[in-house]
């Protein structure tokens, strides 16, 4: 049952997003059709001699491919990694491949189980590192294949026996005129991000030789899923990922459609997954034993090591705060769902679990997914749900720093807890086109011929005595420089000087050094001083 301390303004959310379906959608170009995964080239590799034990294989082939998976007819106690060959001839990094779920409603019984269909950018060459079970048996060499069409057999074409097989998949060629338009970070209270269809995406329902969705009574959960490969993919190879996953799952393992609800890449970009209507509950095939009733969505990407993207993040969580807004549950709650069994969970069939109504993989399956640094967001992501309808806060003035190069600049010196510490304004504009904001022990200036130079100590105080950027010396053009004797800044017009042994500060100007007075024992003058025109001496 669900909890009962649902917001409620979750039940407003209902009004709020009703008028976003059929979705707002101009992520991929409409006025041309979109690459198919019926396009998609799909090449089965025996790997021949695999038994108990660690063995690494070598697939290649002149067509360049994208994506690699692993196939057997019993991968019970099998784990795989891959890695691509490099254009320099040298190997990039290992990419776990986990076993996929395979028990869901939908699924082959008879036909082959895969891996995660990996990423590993284009490549013509893997090597596939395969760990079995002691006593497994030794996988056969393929045969050639039959071919009654051409009247002889083809001595090229190998005949996979399906004990284990390399899958390599080229996916169709993606759009070259940067038509893709990652969505921005800021989404408005209520409303769900941008979603591209399965037809933008080339999801040919071809594919989908099983009959129409299959439909629960309602969705409970949601369930958070990584897909795992490279995180090192652009927009246009999003695509191509959704592409070459639809394919595997279809025509290599003979699923009905894809596994996932929907997906969501690094640039934030949301992709409708399995057909039926993001709106309804479909039931997926992403989470062995704990299909029914659940919502599953796949960040693409691997978050062992490395987290989700901000806005990757933000929008997994406003997605699925948008779901379940739809079905009264409260993304903070629980839930007992009751588990199917199988090889997949290690809660067996009958048994009844208390989950949170947004759980991630890990939480009911035999797998790492979503990832270590995955699952550490996992908080995160139901914070951000519970707060989809609700206005954000005001920013923080280091939120609104961050955006800037002054903020970078901050941020670089070591942010609060560097020698500027915390910001006490906000960015504001100075003479001319310059910029400046204010933190608790001085400040950081900014001009298009200047840069981003933070100022602090007597040198920022006997500075801003002078009149600040509107003085004899104009704009910092360095950060302090730091000698035996003296601590140097640099100015548009000239130099200050902090004797190290006297504290005093000279100025240097037209190869004059003035020594200045010390500052007064308040600081430096109020910033707002610096609108009124100042003389100086």
């Amino acid at each position: 049952m669900v909890s009962s301390r649902a917001p409620r303004l979750l039940f407003s959310a209902l009004a709020a997003t009703a008028v976003l379906v059929p979705w707002a959608i101009n992520g991929l170009p409409t006025d041309r059709p979109a690459p198919r995964a019926l396009d998609a080239t799909v090449v089965t590799k025996p790997l021949a001699g695999v038994g108990g034990g660690t063995t690494v294989r070598e697939v290649s082939q002149q067509q360049p491919f994208s994506v690699v998976a692993l196939t057997g007819d019993d991968l019970t106690g099998t784990t795989a990694q891959v890695r691509a060959r490099r254009d320099d001839g040298g190997w990039g990094p290992w990419y776990q491949a986990d076993a996929l779920e395979s028990n869901g409603s939908d699924a082959n019984r008879d036909g082959p189980r895969g891996t995660d269909a990996v990423f590993v950018g284009r490549t013509t060459a893997v090597q596939i590192k395969v760990s079995r079970p002691a006593g497994a048996p030794v996988s056969p060499p393929a045969r050639p294949r039959a071919d009654t069409d051409l009247g002889y057999r083809p001595v090229n074409v190998d005949e996979p026996i399906g004990n284990l097989n390399a899958i390599l998949i080229t996916p169709p060629q993606a759009p070259a005129d940067g038509a893709f338009s990652p969505p921005a970070a800021a989404i408005l209270p209520g409303q769900a991000p941008q979603v591209i269809t399965r037809a933008q995406w080339g999801a040919d329902e071809r594919l989908r030789a099983c009959g129409p969705p299959a439909y629960d009574a309602g969705v409970k959960a949601a369930v958070v899923h990584h897909t795992a490969g490279s995180n090192d993919y652009s927009p246009q190879d999003s695509v191509a990922i959704m592409q070459s996953i639809y394919a595997y799952h279809t025509q290599t393992l003979g699923w009905c459609d894809m596994a996932y609800n929907a997906l969501v890449d690094k640039y934030g970009q949301v992709f409708e997954g399995r057909a039926g209507g993001l709106d309804r509950p479909v039931e997926g095939s992403h989470t062995g034993g704990f299909n029914r009733d659940t919502w599953g969505v796949a960040m693409l990407g691997d978050f062992e090591t490395v987290p989700p993207t901000d806005i990757q993040l933000r929008n997994t969580g406003r997605l699925i705060g948008w779901r379940l807004a739809l079905a009264h549950v409260d993304p903070h709650g629980t839930v007992a769902l009751t588990s199917a069994g199988g090889s997949y969970t290690f809660y067996p069939a009958g048994a009844t679990p208390t989950l949170p109504t947004i759980f991630a993989h890990r939480d009911v399956g035999i797998t790492e997914c979503p990832g270590v640094a995955g699952y550490g967001r996992m908080d995160e992501i139901r914070d951000i749900a519970a707060r989809f309808n609700v206005p954000p806060a005001p920013p923080t003035l280091e939120e609104r720093l961050r955006e800037g190069a002054i903020g970078a600049r901050w941020l670089a010196s070591g942010g609060a807890a560097g020698p500027l510490g915390v910001p006490t304004s906000p960015e504001s504009a100075a003479a001319g086109d310059a910029r400046y904001a204010t933190f608790e022990r001085g400040a950081v200036y900014w001009s298009p011929a200047t840069g981003a130079q933070p100022l602090t100590g007597a040198i920022y105080a006997a500075w801003a005595s002078l009149g600040f950027e509107r003085g004899l010396l104009g704009l910092p053009t360095s950060a302090e420089i730091q000698e035996p004797l003296w601590v140097v800044q640099n100015f548009q017009h000239g130099t200050l000087n902090f004797d190290r042994e006297t504290g005093q500060v000279t100025r240097v100007s037209d190869a004059v050094a003035v020594l200045l007075p010390p500052p007064a024992d308040s600081g430096p003058p109020v910033q707002l001083e610096r609108f009124s025109p100042i003389s100086v001496g």
